[in-house]
């Protein structure tokens, strides 16, 4: 089992930035892949970006340049640094955990972004 925890989420203006945090606890070795990812209201859950054990990133069409995925191990986080922030960015992101097995999702988090 993996025990995934969003935080990092907010309000924030249209161009403003924002980190969000993924924390992983349990069987953290099984872990191949983190990825984030979100879903508006009606809409489709998208890929933002994900990263594997080994360092390789991979990016969603939607916010490519605007968005960067980097992990620290010792603190088994990934962050997801979200920068010139549109209102059309407004989602739950969420974070999951790819054993190549099994898939494990945490609540998510809510990004708004409203003048």
């Amino acid at each position: 089992q993996v025990q995934v925890v969003e935080s990092g989420g907010g309000l924030v203006q249209p161009g403003g930035s924002l980190r969000l945090s993924c924390a992983t606890s349990g069987s953290i070795f099984r872990i191949s892949t983190m990825g984030w990812y979100r879903q508006a209201p009606g809409k489709q859950r998208e890929l933002v970006a994900s990263i594997t054990s080994g360092g390789f990133t991979r990016y969603g069409e939607s916010m490519k340049g605007r968005v960067t995925i980097s992990n620290d191990n010792a603190r088994n986080t990934v962050y997801l640094q979200l920068n010139s922030l549109k209102p059309e960015d407004t989602a739950v992101y969420h974070c999951s955990a790819y054993t190549g097995r099994d898939d494990y999702w945490g609540q998510g988090t809510q990004v708004t972004v409203s003048s």
